[in-house]
């Protein structure tokens, strides 16, 4: 993890976090996923100049024949040449309208949204734990079931709130 000194008060202005996921039951160890989030204008160094310009946020995924550069609008495979005459398999995910939009949509309408909480609610559990990490100074191993660090007992004070006596939820 890379970030500036932790503050006891504020989330980082940027963060360089990685994870690394265990292969489902069954499934050989090289199928553990590595994955780092970059925060706060943060980009991989893997991208030029040029694409780190065109492309202030998205997701880039690497692969051993290529990558996927892909943000809600465009998606690229690079090395653009490597792909020349590559067609794109049909959509099946309806582009969306925005996050605030597709929440009002489904308040008035009772209808889903495209990153419903099954999706968003694991992403932000694992964007926050890397600032519970950052701010908690270790490496963390995340027992998800239980919602606790296994290793980090310092994690604790970021991750479940103590309500001051007489108030509770």
């Amino acid at each position: 993890m890379d970030g500036p000194p932790a503050d006891p008060e504020c989330p980082p202005p940027w963060l360089i976090v990685r994870y690394k996921y265990s292969p489902g039951e069954g499934q050989n160890i090289s199928a553990a996923l590595q994955l780092t989030w970059y925060h706060g204008g943060k980009q991989p160094s893997l991208l030029t100049p040029e694409l780190a310009e065109k492309w202030k946020s998205g997701v880039l995924f690497v692969g051993s024949k290529g990558w996927l550069l892909s943000n809600y609008n465009r998606h690229v495979l690079l090395p653009e040449k490597d792909f020349a005459g590559f067609i794109p398999p049909q959509p099946f995910i309806p582009n969306s309208v925005g996050h605030h939009q597709e929440w009002i949509q489904a308040c008035k309408t009772g209808g889903p949204t495209t990153c419903n909480f099954d999706y968003s609610g694991a992403l932000t559990e694992a964007a926050l734990l890397g600032n519970v990490a950052h701010r908690a100074g270790c490496k963390i191993e995340w027992d998800s079931q239980n919602l606790r660090a296994k290793n980090c007992p310092a994690a604790d004070e970021f991750i479940h709130h103590h309500y001051r006596r007489g108030w509770k939820i």
